[in-house]
């Protein structure tokens, strides 16, 4: 066909698909770019896609010293001799399990495995890398040899430039990706995640298969039209389609059984067998209309999470503790919710503080109905979560993600402060949450061009405990308001305090509104989390509880 076509089994691929136009791709402008990309401008014809990755590769900012066809070649034979490739264990990093062939020939087929071994040999800080046989097996079809697809893939392995996310080489950087997939879910997908959260024992263990549908499960005409945009947009671009492939699943399974008894197992089914259901333009399609945070807080949300595996210890591949038992009967009583539904609040909270337990810090029973013992019980712990009993056993609540000890920086003025991960939700008499209206109305703040989002870091509004030598810390937290062009204050009044009332939620109304005895409160309709009343507008205080978080797996 051409001369890209050495690894191929042309009798795999849909070459119906395939125009023999020979057109060239001359346009440098990456918005240009972009477009031509989802657009699959160079889908269509093998040989155009092949110079496309080309050139879309060797322009990725490298180190300075980045293994090329020349070292392959030099170090092949003395890594794989005259032995099959098949009979050559793999490294740890890849799940031997795991090695997509697609529309290989058997020479394509046994050089992944060889051009895998040459890399492990090139790169021995890659500690855990389970997309890489995917990607070597991708592009393989559009290289003229093993050698100069050794060189491809090097080039994306050895990526310098700190803002563009391409492929997780540890463990580390693999597991945060996958909080921040659960995170991600959480906010755009909550259908998806509400059956995930209802079916399985262990959600995170569900997302943390999200790159394994990528690179594993999708049919090659699909992870090819995802390679194509990947390779010009970056990391971002798997989040959304993978954020996609749940949507559809979802939407395609919903009220049917299951058909194992692993909600793993069915969603990579579906996923292997999505051409059945949707079309790669329609994934993509999907995949692009979801509005997602902007690179800058994806980047922040995945830092926030990195760093609560490293205090963990969570460094290396282990077994995760199962988070479903974060809440059980032995170790939770509240008075106000029971053990499922404090896991269902549970499951809305960021994946960072999810692998924590409840710890019960102030309770109006205990510590009686003082505003200042709610704040001497809660300043020095961030997240907090309020709940709320009523005289009428309505049941209420928030999630704060900032210390009540923010509250002194107003000095004796009432002011706002907070991140847009609060939320606002009820329980009784029905259960609904509702969160920062930005993330489900992006188009009511501009947070400026996504290229440019790479800016210097704000100044730190973390916890005075942060260590400030972390490049982390010196970050504005993840959906902090200054890095949103926020229309009006009242779209970012997310909690405030003084020893006069507490107040959750402003603009127009307030979500909550607490006196000073806490016995008294009002609920209204409040433009920060666009929601309804929580329970009567004004409302009489049976119990308020204040619970922190607990690291349970530090020492």
């Amino acid at each position: 066909m051409d001369e890209y076509s050495r690894f191929v089994d042309w009798d795999k691929m849909d070459v119906s698909a395939q125009s023999q136009d020979t057109k060239e791709l001359t346009c440098t402008d990456f918005h240009e770019l972009k477009q031509l990309a989802r657009q699959g401008y160079w889908a269509k014809n093998h040989s155009l896609r092949a110079k496309v990755y080309h050139k879309l590769i060797s322009n990725i900012p490298c180190r300075t010293v980045t293994p090329d066809a020349n070292v392959y070649r030099d170090i092949v034979v003395k890594i794989i001799g005259k032995r099959s490739s098949s009979s050559l264990a793999l490294p740890e990093f890849v799940d031997d399990s795991l090695i997509p062939t697609y529309c290989l020939n058997a020479e394509g087929v046994g050089a992944v495995r060889k051009i895998i071994l040459c890399i492990s040999n090139q790169f021995p800080d890659i500690s855990f890398c389970p997309a890489l046989p995917s990607v070597i097996a991708l592009l393989l079809h559009y290289s003229k040899d093993e050698a100069e697809c050794f060189e491809q893939v090097c080039r994306i392995l050895a990526c310098n430039d700190p803002s563009k996310r391409l492929i997780d080489q540890t463990f580390l950087a693999f597991e945060s990706s996958c909080m921040t997939f659960g995170d991600l879910v959480n906010k755009y997908c909550q259908a998806a995640h509400k059956l995930m959260v209802a079916v399985s024992e262990d959600v995170l263990e569900v997302y943390s298969d999200w790159q394994r549908w990528l690179f594993g499960e999708l049919p090659m005409a699909y992870i090819a039209r995802v390679f194509d945009v990947f390779l010009v947009e970056g990391y971002k671009v798997l989040y959304r389609v993978a954020l996609a492939l749940l949507k559809f699943f979802h939407k395609v399974r919903a009220g049917q059984p299951m058909e194992s008894d692993s909600i793993q197992q069915d969603i990579r089914a579906f996923v292997r067998d999505i051409a059945k259901s949707v079309s790669p333009e329609r994934l993509l399609e999907k995949a692009f209309a979801i509005r997602l945070f902007s690179r800058k807080e994806i980047q922040l949300l995945q830092m926030a999470n990195e760093k609560a595996l490293q205090q963990k210890g969570i460094t290396v591949k282990q077994k995760r503790q199962n988070v479903h038992l974060a809440v059980h009967a032995e170790n939770f009583k509240s008075e106000i919710v029971s053990v499922k539904e404090m896991r269902d609040i549970w499951s809305w909270i960021p994946e960072r503080f999810a692998l924590c337990q409840p710890l019960l810090l102030f309770t109006t029973l205990e510590h009686g109905c003082s505003l200042s013992r709610f704040y001497s019980h809660s300043e020095g712990h961030e997240p907090t979560l309020l709940l709320i009993k009523t005289t009428a056993k309505e049941v209420c609540g928030a999630y704060l993600s900032t210390d009540w000890s923010e509250r002194r920086r107003g000095g004796n003025k009432l002011s706002f402060f907070g991140t847009g991960e609060c939320f606002v939700f009820r329980l009784q008499p029905e259960v609904e949450r509702y969160e920062w209206v930005i993330i489900k109305h992006p188009e009511l703040a501009s947070t400026g061009s996504e290229t440019e989002n790479h800016t210097q870091p704000a100044s730190s509004t973390l916890s005075s405990s942060s260590i400030p030598s972390d490049p982390s810390d010196r970050l504005s937290p993840f959906l902090a308001a200054r890095h949103f062009n926020l229309p009006s204050k009242t779209a970012s009044m997310f909690m405030a305090g003084s020893s006069e009332c507490i107040i959750v939620g402003g603009g127009d109304g307030q979500a909550l509104f607490l006196d000073a005895d806490l016995n008294h409160g009002r609920t209204s309709h409040c433009n920060t989390f666009n929601n309804q009343p929580l329970c009567s507008e004004s409302f009489q205080i049976s119990i308020l509880e204040v619970w922190g978080f607990r690291d349970t797996m530090n020492g």
